[in-house]
């Protein structure tokens, strides 16, 4: 029996079972705090320094004030990851508003609370990884930067759940989200990338999306090491429909190719040559020594 896992919340380890915030927490009420999922690889914490500073950024975005610094931070997902035995985990790491009233007003809640989770994580089926995946295109649109920016990684998180529940009604496991420009912007929890004449593609922050994390992996270390070029510009579906490949990247996702969208067939209709490429590399490059700059 898998033994019960120790939740690090407000600066102590406890069992999970005892790991509770209060039904006043703004976060509950309101979405109102912000997270990161994080990996871990072989105890390493990669890009361990992004994520934190994604999360202050987020935060500070927000007017929200952590009660701990990020070295403390770094400390307690350590200490969590150690507890539970775990050398290859997901760390989901929380910071709500903290309770307060029933009424909006964030300032009336006088702490954060603050949670890590250290735990395993299986987003898609492994085969998936080796024959691709199917997705559609949602209906519901991304929110414009001007209304929320999904730059913010905030704990509300309805407009991609709206747009999963179309995939899951699809009897898919994903979807890709267009602007209100009807350009491409992400799916509901990963960025989204085509191969095209010999590069690789991807929308720019500016489409409206979550800056993420393996994304810009993607962009900075594994294109160029491959010797692909990588190239951040505007798309449309007509983009992705005629690429050679198409392939999603995440923290929980890591990558993995599409095979069709909707109905229609991307490239040889499985995972592309250039995908598979950037997949070994990346789990190289993981397993050996996963960078946690």
């Amino acid at each position: 029996m898998k033994p019960a896992l120790k939740i690090w919340i407000d600066g102590a380890l406890v069992p999970a079972s005892d790991a509770k915030v209060s039904v006043y927490d703004h976060g509950l009420l309101y979405g109102d705090g912000v997270f990161e999922g994080i990996r871990v690889y072989g105890g390493r914490i990669f890009k361990m320094k992004s994520h934190l500073e994604r999360l202050w950024e987020s935060a500070e975005r927000i007017r929200l004030k952590p009660v701990y610094t990020p070295g403390e931070i770094e400390r307690a997902m350590r200490e969590t990851v150690s507890a539970n035995g775990l050398k290859d985990a997901y760390i989901r790491l929380v910071i709500t508003r903290g309770a307060g009233t029933l009424g909006l007003h964030p300032f009336r809640c006088p702490k954060p609370c603050t949670i890590v989770i250290a735990d395993t994580i299986q987003l898609y089926p492994a085969e998936l990884y080796e024959r691709g995946m199917r997705v559609i295109v949602a209906n519901r649109p991304r929110i414009p930067i001007a209304c929320l920016d999904p730059a913010i990684k905030s704990l509300n998180y309805l407009n991609n759940i709206l747009a999963k529940i179309e995939a899951i009604d699809a009897d898919v496991l994903e979807a890709i989200m267009l602007n209100i420009d009807g350009e491409v912007s992400e799916c509901t929890g990963d960025n989204i990338f085509c191969v095209a004449k010999g590069r690789i593609l991807t929308p720019p922050e500016s489409a409206g999306m979550l800056h993420g994390i393996t994304r810009r992996f993607v962009i900075d270390t594994l294109g160029p090491a491959l010797g692909i070029p990588v190239e951040e510009r505007s798309m449309r579906l007509e983009d992705l429909y005629s690429a050679d490949e198409v392939f999603l990247t995440g923290t929980a996702a890591e990558i993995i190719g599409v095979s069709a969208i909707g109905g229609r067939t991307i490239g040889s209709g499985g995972v592309g040559p250039v995908t598979k490429s950037l997949i070994a590399e990346f789990r190289s490059r993981v397993s050996k020594s996963a960078p946690e700059d």
